[in-house]
């Protein structure tokens, strides 16, 4: 008797399959963003200077963008499993690392400066490690299918970012026991990955795609980011140069828009512990609350109202930008638990709106053999954001709870009045 197939699951590979490149990318977004709603409330119980929490994620974030373009060129040959399998090392070392410093300094048995000094270091492997699984993960992918199962199953693999963030926060609380305390989940996310590190060692088959394939510059996990773009097939890569005029606005839209998406995820985890007046034991619960309403409007925002919509690129990024600017304002002024978790969700589906505008609009903007390029400027755009902008957001919230809201929606406002007004897109990217 012939061997069973195996059954597939639409994507054109096995289900079994997909599951666990599913879970490499899930896992990678889902313990980012746990970090990012913990770590307010350590900062806080630490002692340490808000500012070093946000130059902490700046850091990562720039080794993020440096060496994704690194590790997108080395999908394009074989051995995408060992880049997987590096991805989770890198994630593996970095919670293990940030976990054993944090809970050294909740513990008592290390000074504040020490621990941040090598909470830092262990961010550094993520931003190194970490990001070489996402592009071999899509590599993987897009070399075994073909056609529209191809995209489909690129989608479905991007969305585990997007719903990474939903769960990291939501899920974290769960794992915080003592003695570890507030450093606790970071060892469950680093056991979690370990498991499917060991899945993908025994049951995916190792790498032997029928074709080459390019892996995709995947944007720097945060809550309403993207997984990335994928290149059309066989594209051919061209010089396409930053300043092209097609593409330029686009990048400038990008940058303004994702640096006030930036300052305010930077923040919102300190505003939700000092507006409430929440003690540090009880604070990590209501900021994944918060974060998880504003991953939820966004994922809203680009899974059903988009597609619902229709909208053309540019008024994608002026509706966004608006409802994004409206949120913002009203995070910022709101006084409870309901106005801060509602403000936070409209300005979550306002840049879940903005995002995938400048996205479209500049791959539209360019030819089929340019898509490569434009994709990886795009991811590069939105990576760069996360440099200094929870910094800066950081550092004007040190002058006002609200500013960093208040200038979030300024900036946003006059995004949408000059991409309205002042701003003529080809005719192709409309």
């Amino acid at each position: 008797m012939g061997r069973t197939p195996r059954r597939m699951n639409g994507y054109g590979l096995s289900r079994g399959r997909f599951a666990l490149l599913y879970s490499v990318m899930l896992v990678a977004a889902a313990g980012n963003t746990a970090m990012q709603s913990l770590l307010p409330a350590i900062g806080r119980e630490l002692a340490v200077a808000d500012i070093w929490v946000a130059v902490a994620f700046s850091l990562s974030a720039v080794i993020w963008v440096a060496l994704a373009p690194v590790w997108a060129r080395r999908a394009d040959r074989r051995g995408r499993r060992a880049l997987m399998r590096l991805g989770l090392y890198g994630f593996i070392v970095s919670m293990l690392i940030c976990g054993g410093a944090l809970a050294a300094g909740l513990l008592g048995l290390m000074g504040s400066a020490l621990v941040f000094t090598i909470f830092m270091l262990g961010r550094t492997f993520y931003g190194a490690f970490g990001s070489a699984s996402p592009p071999a993960v899509q590599a993987y992918v897009a070399a075994r299918t073909e056609g529209e199962a191809r995209t489909n199953a690129l989608a479905a693999i991007a969305s585990s970012f997007g719903l990474g963030t939903i769960i990291g926060p939501a899920i974290a609380p769960l794992f915080i026991f003592p003695p570890l305390g507030l450093s606790a989940p970071l060892f469950a996310f680093a056991l979690i990955a370990a498991v499917v590190l060991v899945l993908i060692v025994l049951k995916l088959p190792d790498d032997t795609p029928r074709r080459d394939a390019r892996g995709t510059i995947v944007a720097y996990p945060a809550i309403g980011g993207g997984g990335g773009q994928a290149a059309p097939d066989e594209a051919v890569r061209v010089a396409l140069s930053w300043r092209d005029p097609r593409v330029l606005p686009w990048h400038l839209i990008g940058t303004v828009g994702g640096h006030g998406h930036a300052i305010v995820l930077g923040v919102i985890g300190f505003l939700v512990i000092d507006r409430l007046m929440l003690p540090l034991d009880h604070a990590q619960q209501w900021i994944a609350i918060v974060l998880m309403a504003g991953a939820a409007a966004s994922l809203f925002a680009q899974w059903w109202l988009i597609p619902q919509l229709a909208l053309s690129p540019r008024q994608l990024v002026v509706w966004g930008s608006v409802v994004a600017a409206a949120g913002s304002a009203m995070t910022g002024l709101g006084q409870g638990v309901y106005t801060l978790t509602i403000g936070f969700a409209l300005a979550s589906l306002g840049f879940g709106l903005f995002r995938p505008g400048f996205t479209a609009g500049a791959s539209l903007a360019v030819g089929p053999d340019e898509q490569n390029e434009v994709a990886g400027q795009v991811t590069s755009v939105a990576g760069i954001a996360f440099v200094a902008g929870p910094a800066a957001g950081v550092w004007a919230y040190g002058y006002g709870l609200a500013l960093p809201f208040l200038v979030t929606a300024a900036l946003m406002l006059a995004l949408a009045g000059w991409t309205a007004w002042r701003f003529i897109p080809s005719s192709r990217a409309e």
